[in-house]
């Protein structure tokens, strides 16, 4: 009967101790092992930004105002370096002559070369020095013009920031909305810390990525396209030279983007693996200290742990080629560049400013390529982070709600199952046609192995799952025709797992009716005796509490979530082995408390010890998905089946072990 558990036993398995699944072959199904469209998951990164795209115009605007007004500085100082140069030269030429007169000079003389480089100079003036206020001018107009080139770039920094960290909390807020639309079996087959991982490390790494290329790369692709004019403006044969090792760099980003892609992927896989180990260990770290566990766990992260190192250097290293690959094409470039730029100065085509500003213009223009490139790790390690949000966004969601839902105004409490058929896997039927009614006010126990349906019985009851045939009513409505909001607003319900919340031992009795008063708050610790221990604790019902509960005990916080459902007032009541936590004492007052508290409500109870439901109005017994038995605790004793076959193993068992203590005893 082990296949057919039940999702909230599969899952109380998670909370007692290691998920052995997570560290198996099937482990991470589901969490982006298979390759991804790299392309089309970059389009969607930057789609997320669309509600921005009005501000993104306007940043995209300054940042073309500071490219340009950046791209002109070197033009503009290659003036002063004329200046300079041509003072310098002219400083040492025969006053009282043109510069025609002196290149006219030079060339009867047979000095051809130095006659083509004087007659290539601008500014020059023989026998006058350097003018060091034209020089002064122009160093303040390049000066004017950066700071303003750098102010408007801070101004669009600051507001791409805003405009990305906008994106992340919209993501964020997408992402919490549909973990509350996705159906109970998807996260039973995600290991929470890997789920964890992806709403936390995953869109993190989407906003670092965001932050630290967006605007870099946009910068990056103007400055290329604005120092790629000015290279043509200043010298069409340089800028063929400077662009004949473009192709090379491409080949090579491109090249080596594709093999650490996949690094990518497996490095943030392996950091899910790696919090799925470490929030398992921690959250059975008790069961893992008592049974000597703590080498296997060790083992596990150590092997996860080198799974995700071996992913991440891979990753680093590969893409980290890319800037030295880059570098070195760039300074080939820069080679071919500065000797022919040189020869064009001595053959008088350009000015000396002129070469040494197109030598600013290709290093500007090689600088952003080169960091496009050195971001490719970036933009991989991002997209594969936001693959695997994609993927949590893009899951399943459970049956959507009916367009006409119809509601009950104050519910009775009939609850009538009609036919109903249901499994978690098709091949492995689990409820097939069950017939139920349920009268208004009575307490119906639920009985039967362990995987006979007994939990899956009031999951269907709650809409945790969908049914597979039949229906399922409450006071004649079709549970399926409301709205699931609606349906739970009726149910109250106490899981023998206890869940806390990090808060005050008042904060979490409140949660079961949000608004309600301080006097029914306390009546409701009173009535199931909460309030006898709270007095004791040093801040009383303003006592904090983790969300682990560690500082009050099991049965104390056993008693919190019956008060917490007490407050509620539900219409129906689903008790699951509710009492089994609290002591012999303490079940006593709790069940003089159930009793109140299933006054007038209909209730249902799934029990293991059978004495905790003598007092049931009817008792269902359970096998395999049927009831095979139902009627009251003395029907179904003298009828002598499957209750009474129960009943028996449990209090024989009981009667065989004082027996022996006995024998031991006088022996």
């Amino acid at each position: 009967m082990s296949e057919l558990k039940t999702a909230e036993e599969k899952a109380a398995e998670q909370r007692r101790g290691p998920q052995r699944p997570v560290h198996g072959p099937g482990a991470m199904a589901g969490s982006g092992e298979k390759a991804q469209d790299f392309r089309a998951s970059a389009r969607r990164v930057v789609g997320l930004m669309r509600p921005e795209r009005g501000l993104l115009l306007g940043i995209i605007a300054m940042t073309v105002v500071s490219v340009v007004l950046s791209a002109l500085g070197p033009k503009i100082l290659g003036r002063a370096t004329d200046l300079i140069f041509a003072g310098i030269v002219g400083r040492n030429l025969p006053a009282g002559v043109t510069q025609e007169q002196m290149v006219e000079q030079l060339r009867s003389r047979g000095q051809d070369q130095m006659a083509d480089m004087l007659s290539g100079m601008t500014h020059l003036v023989p026998g006058q020095g350097i003018d060091f206020d034209a020089v002064l001018r122009v160093i303040l107009l390049v000066l004017a013009l950066y700071a303003a080139a750098s102010l408007i770039s801070w101004v669009s920094q600051h507001l791409l920031a805003g405009a990305v960290n906008r994106t992340i909390f919209n993501l964020r807020r997408d992402v919490e909305d549909k973990i509350n639309r996705l159906p109970l079996p998807y996260f039973d087959s995600q290991p929470r810390g890997e789920l964890l991982s992806r709403v936390t490390n995953d869109i993190d790494n989407v906003s670092q990525s965001l932050q630290q290329t967006l605007s870099q790369l946009l910068t990056s692709l103007l400055t290329v396209l604005a120092m790629l004019a000015m290279m043509f403006w200043v010298s069409p044969l340089l800028t063929v030279i400077a662009l004949v090792t473009i192709p090379l760099a491409g080949i090579v980003t491109g090249v080596i983007g594709k093999r650490a892609q996949g690094h990518f992927k497996d490095q943030w896989r392996s950091t899910g693996e790696v919090n799925a180990v470490v929030e398992e260990s921690f959250t059975g770290h008790s069961l893992v200290k008592v049974f000597g566990r703590q080498r296997d766990n060790e083992a596990a992260f150590a092997d996860k742990n080198d799974d995700l190192y071996s992913a991440g250097f891979s990753a680093q290293f590969i893409s980290g080629i890319i800037m030295p690959a880059m570098m070195f094409v760039g300074n080939l470039s820069y080679v071919a560049v500065a000797v022919v730029g040189g020869l064009r100065v001595a053959g008088g085509s350009m000015t000396l400013g002129g070469v040494q500003a197109f030598i600013q213009y290709s290093r500007q223009f090689t600088q952003p390529l080169t960091q496009v490139a050195s971001m490719a790790n970036l933009l991989q390690s991002g997209v594969a982070s936001a693959e695997r949000v994609f993927e949590v966004l893009d899951a399943d969601e459970q049956v959507a709600e009916s367009g006409q839902p119809l509601a009950i105004d104050q519910a009775h409490g009939r609850v009538e199952f009609e036919d109903v058929s249901f499994s978690y896997s098709p091949d492995k039927p689990l409820i097939e046609h069950l017939d139920l009614v349920v009268e208004p006010g009575q307490t119906v126990a639920i009985v039967g192995p362990t995987g006979a349906g007994k939990t899956t019985l009031v999951n269907l009851i709650m809409r945790f799952y969908e049914l597979d045939g039949g229906r399922i009513t409450l006071d004649g409505v079709d549970i399926a025709q409301m709205r699931r909001q609606d349906l739970r607003d009726q149910i109250g319900m106490v899981l023998q797992d206890t869940w806390l919340f990090n808060g005050t031992i008042r904060d979490n009795i409140a949660y079961g009716r949000p608004g309600a008063s301080e006097e029914e708050i306390l009546e409701a610790a009173r009535a199931t005796y909460v309030d006898r221990f709270v007095h004791s604790l040093p801040d009383g019902y303003d006592t904090r509490i983790d969300d682990e509960g560690s500082n009050i005990s099991a049965g104390e916080k056993q008693l919190l979530t019956i008060a917490r459902a007490f407050l509620s007032q539900p219409a129906l009541l689903i008790l699951d082995e509710a009492t089994s936590s609290v002591d012999t004492r303490t079940e006593l007052l709790v069940q003089h408390a159930m009793a109140a508290l299933r006054s007038d409500r209909t209730s249902f109870v799934i029990a293991h010890r059978l004495s905790t439901i003598r007092d049931a109005d009817v008792i269902l017994v359970m096998e395999a998905g049927r009831i095979v038995e139902q009627g009251s605790h003395d029907e179904l004793v003298h009828a002598g089946g499957a209750y009474s076959r129960l009943y028996q193993a449990q209090f024989a068992g009981a009667a065989v072990e004082e027996d022996t203590t006995l024998a031991v005893r006088t022996g």
